[in-house]
């Protein structure tokens, strides 16, 4: 492959970035810069196998990096994995990035195949190897040959640059000498070492500036030796069609001024500042208090004033009420006549009881209908999938075809009901109609909904009755008081005629004078008696019947919106089943794929057999060679690889299978036996029998093997423990069962379901006949991660037990959720994995609930994990497994206080010095009626479990006490 160096560790070992992954490093560039401005500092113990944003210190760009280590509360070492260069940074300009950028680094570390930094190699000669090797390596376009990988990572390869190897120019030069094997001797890492520490202490002498990027001096810096700024990597180049890395940077040692001091010295007037503002600030709470007293004083006057010119007024108004009672009266009048102005501009009266009937005209007039093809559509799918129900259940092989016959017929008449559906579906307008309704929902939900709906005519016909009575009787109530008015009005323009002098026209004074007052009166009375109809009051009777319409159009609404949702769900399903239709009802599916794949992996394992075989033939052979022995295991290796390859694309084609019998062809299991779709159907996807245990580089786990063989792997990169149990013909489909039950439950959440996963489940024949087979079931190993080995070593503290805890009830809420009882629930049986998380271990599948709970290995120190009612005879059950989980949960807890355990054997909690929040948890786990795993998951302890801190302890880089399993048997 052709690569570019882009950072030079030592003599012999360099990183380089492929060249083809120019367009990925820039748009990596690009997003971390949208990305990590707003992102979340790193705070806490960071994870050292996770990849964060790093804010490179020179250009103050952001570049991926991994922590290498934790220098101080306020720094970290990190390494830039896109470039091979490292620094400290503060924890500041560490933060988190999304997962879409957490991806494989593109840089790669490489070192020279055949050659190692000699032992005796002083100081000097190491920064002039480094030289040397940046001049052969660093921005060249070099061809890497790689041999083999290395446990850090770094790949043994042989590099050339225009024909001239790489690896015998160093050599030539004598900065590194020739190795018997691949990789670097125990002295020249220490050696590598000591130089480093040199180097180290020599940046803590100085402040490193940037050199131009033409002088090539080679120096070590806090990002290693000569250090390549990752900011660099935002400039890429392609002349004749060459890519090259960004110019490195290197450090010099010229001292720079620090000017730190400066900027301390305004923060000397802070106290003088805070404390001058801190009187100004007790003078204006003084000042605020006596305005306030003031203001209060103010008050109080001026109500003694009020009352005083109240008073004074009324007085005086029933002096010239006396005197002026026709003014008075107009007065009053015209207040009225205001107010019913007010009122009839606010039009509350005239649209009374509009918004239900316009309801009504809603739900009754532009309803839709069911399709006529709905029925029909229904009743030939009903008639599919007893077709398919039937092929199912068929033993026989010509009643078998006879019936797939009459399925494929059923078929071509749903698949023409299916068009008929779709296309008058179309017609329809579903969308418009959905939202009009969900609109006239939403403003009908402040109506009472309590009572039942009656006959949609009679009560719409009551409510319309009603209605009109209403408006009548507004319509008449308002033409008296037009009337009234207008009489009103006529009589003042006769009066204003009267006192015109310069009128000819007269009248006659009493009849003008004896009219005043009952005009006055009729007028008064019908304003009286419209402001008094107030039609938002309603009697009981009134407020039933509206209760009753409104309840019924909401009846309407809801019946609407479900025909609906019916018709656009089988609107969807039609849609997907017409879709599928036209793929698969003129051609069947086959198994050739999977067949092939199948003949594939069988010949992998014959050459991985062999190829074993050989490989104990070279172990006792006379002619052992080491280098002979290298090839073999690398071709083993791989030929490993490409039978874990080959047997994921066969998991691929049995889920495409399955999807199939699932969805259309219910006989491929019965029309091939021998591709066992069915097998791996009924154990949800779990058993194989591709991968075998002998095929495997497995190691024998000896501290956790007992009853049963158990051994230790590594597949896909991840270790895994194979759990070994003894079948019989019978006991074996219940074992399958009992898996595939417990696999479904985990599949429904996957990671968050609290569950430890289950891999894959293969057979091993018995090596002896009078022998029963063995069934191996593969599940993820954490070596030293299970609750005992943890609190052997370095027991966790309360709010780590607490965020563990919650993660095992989060499992057990999964497992009871799924009618299974776990029944196993013990130290060894439960893991803290990074003592954050808690997963609930697999069981004994062979063993029912009761015997598993009967175990020897229900103990933690002298606590029983058993419940009373177990121990009184009585069936497993969630609450027993509750019982486990508060015993686990008061041993995390206890703290080694001594504790005496009760008459009904449950340990005495109150006596015990503990968080009052988990004392009542306990209790309540404890009593007669538990809580259940849900309830627990609500409970206080852990509401607020995820926003405790969990704090690094001293110590806490350790070797495992022990390493555990899934289950200690």
């Amino acid at each position: 492959e052709d690569v570019v160096g882009s950072h030079v560790e030592d003599a012999v070992t360099f990183w380089a970035q492929n060249v083809s992954r120019c367009n990925d490093l820039l748009k990596l560039s690009c997003e971390l810069a949208d990305a990590c401005p707003q992102a979340n500092a790193v705070f806490g113990k960071p994870d050292f196998s996770k990849v964060y944003g790093g804010c490179f210190s020179e250009d103050r760009c952001w570049y991926r990096c991994m922590v290498q280590q934790v220098i101080s509360d306020e720094k970290c070492q990190v390494l830039y994995i896109d470039y091979g260069n490292s620094e400290v940074l503060n924890r500041s300009d560490i933060v988190e990035i999304p997962l879409d950028l957490q991806c494989p680094s593109i840089a790669q570390k490489y070192r020279l195949q055949g050659l190692q930094i000699p032992a005796d190699q002083n100081v000097n000669m190491f920064d002039e190897g480094k030289k040397f090797l940046s001049s052969l390596v660093f921005e060249k376009e070099i061809k890497i040959r790689r041999k083999t990988k290395l446990q850090d990572g770094a790949i043994i390869a042989q590099a050339e640059y225009e024909n001239i190897d790489i690896g015998e120019e160093v050599a030539k030069a004598g900065f590194a000498e020739r190795c018997t094997s691949s990789g670097y001797t125990k002295e020249a890492e220490e050696k590598k070492a000591d130089v480093m520490q040199i180097q180290n202490r020599k940046m803590k002498i100085s402040v490193p500036l940037w050199l131009s990027g033409s002088d090539h001096m080679m120096h070590n810096s806090p990002r290693g030796c000569v250090e390549q700024g990752p900011a660099g990597a935002r400039n890429w180049n392609f002349p004749g069609k060459r890519m090259f890395a960004p110019k490195e940077k290197v450090l010099g040692f010229t001292s720079v001024p620090d000017t730190r001091l400066a900027q301390v010295r305004p923060d000397q007037k802070l106290p003088e500042e805070k404390e001058v503002l801190r009187r100004e600030n007790v003078d204006l709470l003084q000042r605020q208090k006596e305005l306030e007293l003031k203001v209060q004083q103010l008050k109080c006057e001026l109500q003694v004033c009020e009352k005083k010119e109240l008073s004074r007024k009324t007085a005086e108004g029933f002096e010239k009420t006396l005197h002026t009672y026709i003014g008075t009266k107009m007065r009053s009048l015209a207040a009225k006549v205001k107010a019913l102005k007010e009122v009839r501009h606010a039009n509350k009266s005239s649209h009374f009881g509009e918004q239900l009937l316009e309801a009504i005209k809603v739900v009754t007039e532009g309803c839709l209908t069911v399709p006529c093809s709905l029925e029909k559509l229904k009743k030939i799918w009903a008639e599919h999938d007893l077709a398919q129900e039937r092929i199912q259940l068929c033993t026989n092989v010509d009643e078998r075809d006879e019936l797939i016959l009459k399925r494929d017929e059923v078929q071509q008449n749903l698949y023409s009901a299916v068009k008929e559906l779709i296309l008058e579906v179309d017609q329809l307008p579903l969308s418009e109609r959905s939202r009009t309704l969900q609109k006239l929902s939403a403003s009908l939900e402040m109506y009472d909904q309590g009572s039942e709906a009656g006959d949609s005519e009679e009560v719409f016909q009551e409510f319309f009755k009603w209605k009109s009575i209403k408006t009548e009787k507004l319509i008449c109530v308002r033409n008296d008081t037009d009337i009234a008015l207008r009489i009103l009005a006529d009589w003042f323009s006769g009066v204003l005629k009267f006192f015109d002098l310069m009128s000819e026209e007269s009248s006659e004074l009493e009849e003008m004078v004896g009219k005043a007052d009952e005009i006055l009166k009729k007028v008064e009375l019908a304003i009286c008696e419209e402001l008094d109809a107030d039609l938002s009051e309603h009697d009981e009777a009134e407020k039933r019947m509206i209760t009753s319409a409104y309840n019924k159009v909401i009846y309407k609404v809801r019946q609407e919106q479900n025909m609906i949702s019916v018709i656009e769900s089988r609107y969807l399903a039609s849609v997907e089943f017409k879709n599928q239709a036209e793929e698969w009802m003129n051609r069947r599916p086959n198994i050739n794929n999977l067949l092939s794949i199948k003949k594939t992996v069988k010949a992998l394992k014959a050459q991985l057999r062999w190829k074993l075989v050989e490989k104990s033939n070279l172990e006792e052979s006379d002619d052992y060679s080491e280098c002979e022995m290298t090839r073999i295991k690398e071709e083993i290796a791989e030929v490993r690889n490409r039978v874990l390859q080959e047997i994921a694309k066969e998991q691929e084609e049995y889920e495409k299978l399955t999807c199939l019998v699932q969805k259309w062809f219910p006989e491929l299991p019965l029309l091939y036996p021998e591709a066992g779709i069915m097998n791996y159907m009924n154990s949800s996807g779990l058993l194989t029998c591709s991968l075998e245990r002998d095929l495997l580089d497995t190691e024998p786990v000896k501290a956790l093997s007992k009853k049963r063989p158990l051994v230790c792997s590594e597949i896909w990169g991840q270790k895994v423990l194979l759990k070994g149990y003894s079948v019989d013909v019978s006991s074996e489909a219940k074992v399958i069962e009992n898996v595939a039950k417990y696999h479904r439950a985990w599949n429904q959440q996957k990671e968050k379901s609290g569950l430890l996963q289950l891999l894959f489940l293969l057979f091993c024949k018995a090596r002896f006949k009078s022998s029963d087979p063995l069934i191996y079931l593969m599940v993820p190993y954490y070596p030293g991660a299970s609750l005992g080995a943890v609190q052997a070593d370095t027991p966790l503290a309360l709010e780590e037990s607490l965020k563990v805890m919650k993660g095992v009830a989060k499992g057990l809420q999964t497992l009871h959720g799924a009618n299974i009882v776990h029944g196993s629930l013990n130290g060894n049986n439960v893991f803290a994995v990074d003592r954050k998380q808690g997963i609930v271990g697999d069981f004994d599948f062979t063993k029912s609930e009761e015997q598993r709970a009967a175990a020897n290995t229900m103990v933690v120190n002298t606590l029983s994990l058993i419940s009373p009612e177990l121990k009184m005879g009585q069936p497993a059950s969630p609450a027993s497994d509750m019982y486990a989980y508060g015993c686990l949960l008061f041993w995390l807890c206890h703290q080694n206080q001594e504790f005496r355990i009760k008459e009904d054997g449950t340990p005495d909690v109150e006596v015990v010095v503990m968080d009052d929040k988990v004392k009542s948890l306990l209790l309540n786990l404890f009593c007669c009626n538990r809580l259940t795993a849900e309830q627990v998951l609500r409970d206080d302890c852990f509401l607020v479990v995820d926003e405790i801190p969990v704090l690094p302890q001293a110590g806490e880089e350790h070797k495992p006490h022990e390493e555990h399993g899934s289950e200690k048997t």
